[in-house]
Order: structure tokens, then sequence, then C-alpha cells
């Protein structure tokens, strides 16, 4: 007889509940710092959460509603999606799951999906497009009916995928903050999931079964240069586990005057004397390039 036998299903339920309540317990954790630390979420707040469809956003609204039950401050949550008339899409399925489930929804009706089409190119990425005219609609219904937060779904990996994407291709520090204003003053954007991982995302969102809808606006297609930038984090991570979560606390652990940007810190300054011999050195370093040239 083995030593250890094989669990029964009553033992297997029990442990893969456990599970499934320690991962729960640990995202809302979580995405309760989150807002604590960026002060996210205020009393009153009307918070609108842009629910697509995908397991992040379904993931954010559940964890939000679970945390709105015992909050110490009041807020509304309202679900909101944009249907962009993609051929074949079951605009049936999330009415049905946030009725079910006593969410207060609206449905933007939109035809982006032929302005994409129209606009760009056979072949060529659609994302940037797309996305672009998602957040304004988004946008717009959120300035006309009283939203005071707009909530996305981006989660830690996305935030670290966006770093290393305007470090390789941009040449500039800057990833995807858990909290900012809109460009154009208007609203103030969270990302409430902005300390959780993407494979706890997808194990709590297969636990929960939510209905996924895929985005198949362009036949599932991705963005090579993200993809790429994925696969690096997902490799680091498996040689050496942990390293995700510390380039992640890099990006809230900045330090300007070790880096080289003269807008956040001064380091014409330093050593300096006064100002008119640092204006001889420019008239200077001027004369030497007319000399040369």
């Amino acid at each position: 007889m083995s030593a250890h036998p094989e669990a029964t299903p009553p033992d297997l339920a029990r442990k893969r509940a456990y599970e499934a309540a320690k991962l729960a317990k640990r995202l809302r954790h979580q995405v309760g710092q989150a807002i604590a630390d960026f002060n996210m979420i205020e009393d009153g707040d009307k918070v609108m959460v842009c629910l697509s469809g995908g397991k992040d956003s379904y993931t954010m609204l559940d964890i939000l509603l679970s945390l709105q039950a015992k909050a110490p401050v009041r807020f509304e949550l309202i679900a909101v999606n944009l249907d962009q008339k993609q051929p074949g899409f079951p605009e049936h399925v999330l009415p049905q799951y946030l009725t079910e489930r006593g969410v207060p929804f609206h449905i933007i009706e939109q035809d982006t999906y032929s302005t994409v089409t129209r606009v760009i190119p056979e072949g060529k990425t659609m994302c940037s497009l797309c996305s672009r005219l998602r957040r304004g609609a988004l946008y717009n219904w959120a300035a006309d009916n009283g939203v005071t937060k707009i909530a996305l779904g981006h989660h830690r990996d996305d935030i670290l995928a966006t770093f290393f994407l305007n470090l390789f291709h941009q040449g500039n520090l800057k990833a995807m903050p858990p909290k900012l204003r809109s460009d154009d003053g208007r609203h103030v954007v969270i990302r409430p999931l902005a300390y959780c991982k993407e494979s706890d995302i997808a194990e709590y969102a297969e636990h929960k079964q939510f209905p996924i809808i895929p985005c198949n606006l362009c036949g599932s297609q991705e963005n090579l240069q993200r993809k790429s930038v994925g696969r690096m984090l997902q490799e680091w991570e498996r040689q050496h586990p942990g390293r995700s979560e510390t380039m992640f606390r890099a990006l809230g652990n900045v330090a300007p005057s070790q880096l080289a940007d003269r807008k956040l810190f001064d380091f014409a300054a330093l050593g300096s004397r006064d100002g008119a011999k640092r204006a001889d050195v420019h008239g200077w370093l001027a004369g030497s390039d007319n000399e040369n040239n």
C-alpha cells in the first residue's frame, strides 16, 4: 500500500476551496492596499468600472464589489462596457452576468469597428486606434454621467511591460501610473489591480468561471512588441523568482539625482559657485564648437 494515498474527491475539493479562498484574500488585500496607497477611492465617489469581458476587468469588478461591502467610505460602482459592434460579438453575455449579480451597468453602443477597419490597412496592428476610440467613448460617457473615478483593469505585469516598452522603443522611463489625471484634465483614472500578478488574476478568473469574451476585433491580433516583452518578463521570473516584484518596487523608489534628467534634478547647480561662471563655461563650449567647424 502506498505511504501517500491519493486524495479523495472531498479532500481535493477542500484543498481547492482553501487555495481559492487564500487567493481571493490575497487579491483583496493587494487591491485594498493600492486603493489606500494612492487614495484611489474617496467617500462619495462614483466609480465607473470599465468592463471589457476579459479576465482582468471581471476580476477588478468582483474584488471592488467585495471591498465595497466593508469599506470605511461609501462609494458607488457602475459597470460600463463599450459594444464596438464587432461581427459576432455576444452582446447578451455582459448584461446577463451583471443583471444576475445585481450590478448597475450601462452598455455604450458605438461602431468603432467600422472606423478601425476602414482606417487601418489590412494586416496592420489595430490596437492603438481601437484603444483611443474606446477611451474617448468611455471618457465622454463618464463626463456626462457624474463619474468621479474611472477604473481600468491593468495589473502589475501590464505596468512592467509598459515600462520596458517605453525604455526599449521610446527612450524614456515611463510606465502606467496606478492613478492619473487624463490629458484633458476632466477625469481621474485608477488602476486598482496595480499590485496584482496576472497569473493570480487568471487563476481567480478560472475559479470564478467568469463568462470571458475574447477580443476578436482583429482576429485575436497581438501586439508583437508587448508579447515579446511579456515573454522576457516571464523568463526572468522563471530564472529568478521574485524579480518582477523587485522591479515593480523600483517604480516607486526613484532617485532623480542618480539618473540624468535635468528637468528633475538641478545637476548644473552642483559645485557651482555663481551663475556667471556657469555662463562662461557655456560660452567656452560654444566657442569650441565654432573653432572646430
